[in-house]
């Protein structure tokens, strides 16, 4: 087996740039795959961790209601997260029961996960690696794929090509590309629909004086009138406290920054019709999103519903991370994992992992069981043997 992989490491995008919790699977779906992947992978999750020596921190999260609209939809929160089997959930009544979480966080009511955690996912990523090289796979880095063909290798008839030249035969091949999964779903004769379309999340970095202020992770009760979450608090493996993020447009698919441009890529999410409608719907959203970029003290505004403390004074600008968002065609959001064989002659060759959102990090584990056992039964795995005198450093 091997993998191939676009920049000089792993983990370089979306793995590397994530807030780092370990979701526990109170906000989805009852049903839905996140939500059954979640709970399984937060366990595999802290076993693999316990296992391999990888630090974490079990410091929970509170879901903070700030009014009594939020009060309604936190106790709706409280019963989804119980239908998810998300373990020692507990209501918070009144600010005295929260700040016994948090001392300094006001609210009316709150739920407390205990079982939430923190964790370096770049690191685990590296493990993950590891753990694929010791047992015979190889990584090949700085493999920017741009096209799938026949190979006329009857044993191994995908013929992966890179753009410095490189070229892979594989027998079977599975993508999960990220921000790039559509991409290379339409290069092996797919549709791309669902398109990717980026959306930059910036946090802003809590003054570590005050960095003592918050204990855990504090999140606000999700508007379902809106498409992402929101600001909360998110503490750091390295001590540090995130705030944020907002959620704007990325001008390009690996966008930290408003000064990462690139054209062709921005038209390309521009003149998607689903964009289109998704940007109409949320015009207003929008708006108050690139303002909060534009002036901290807007976000700061938000942070102040938990913490009334914290201040402009008290925060500066942090990392940023792009998250792959999947649009149809309808403008809406693709909210759950979904994969995809496509048509055409490589199509049962091919299985795409299209959208792979968060809790895409906590689930992993739980999500290469379930691809393991998609890929047995897409590919009737078990019907072939390997082929005598293979050569690994051209074939996999």
């Amino acid at each position: 087996m091997a993998i191939v992989e676009k920049e000089n490491k792993l983990a370089v995008h979306q793995s590397g740039h994530n807030s780092g919790v370990m979701h526990a699977g109170i906000y989805y779906k009852p049903g839905s795959l996140k939500a059954k992947l979640c709970v399984q992978g937060l366990q595999l999750a802290y076993d693999y961790c316990d296992a391999k020596g990888i630090p974490y921190k079990k410091v929970g999260k509170l879901i903070v209601a700030t009014n009594p609209l939020e009060v309604k939809r936190l106790a709706d929160l409280h019963e989804r997260g119980i239908k998810n089997q998300v373990r020692d959930l507990k209501l918070l009544k009144g600010v005295n029961e929260i700040k016994k979480i948090e001392p300094y966080c006001q609210g009316l009511e709150a739920l407390w996960s205990p079982h939430t955690g923190i964790v370096d996912w770049a690191l685990v990523t590296e493990y993950y690696g590891r753990d694929f090289e010791e047992n015979g796979g190889e990584i090949h880095f700085n493999f920017e794929v741009n096209g799938f063909k026949e190979s006329r290798n009857d044993f191994y008839p995908v013929l992966i090509t890179a753009k410095n030249g490189k070229s892979v035969k594989a027998k079977y091949v599975l993508t999960c590309g990220g921000l790039q999964s559509d991409i290379l779903s339409e290069l092996s004769g797919c549709s791309r629909a669902p398109r990717i379309v980026p959306f930059r999340g910036e946090y802003l970095l809590l003054n570590p004086a005050k960095c003592k202020m918050v204990k855990g992770n504090i999140y606000p009760v999700p508007d379902p009138r809106f498409p992402f979450l929101g600001v909360h608090f998110t503490p750091r493996m390295d001590g540090s406290v995130w705030l944020g993020p907002n959620a704007v447009l990325a001008l390009k698919r690996e966008g930290y920054s408003w000064f990462d441009i690139n054209f062709k890529e921005l038209f390309d999410s521009l003149s998607y019709s689903g964009f289109q409608k998704l940007a109409l719907k949320y015009t207003g959203y929008g708006i108050q999103e690139t303002m909060k970029s534009a002036f901290t003290s807007l976000q700061v505004k938000d942070l102040q519903k938990f913490i009334p403390e914290i201040t402009s004074a008290d925060v500066k600008p942090g990392p940023a991370g792009v998250r792959a968002q999947a649009l149809d065609q309808n403008g809406n959001l693709v909210d759950d994992f979904y994969f995809d064989t496509g048509t055409g002659p490589l199509a049962k060759r091919i299985l795409h992992c299209r959208n792979a959102p968060s809790p895409g990090a906590t689930s992993s584990l739980a999500i290469a069981k379930m691809v393991a056992d998609k890929l047995q039964e897409e590919f009737r795995l078990a019907q072939f043997n390997e082929s005598p005198g293979s050569s690994k450093s051209s074939e996999c």
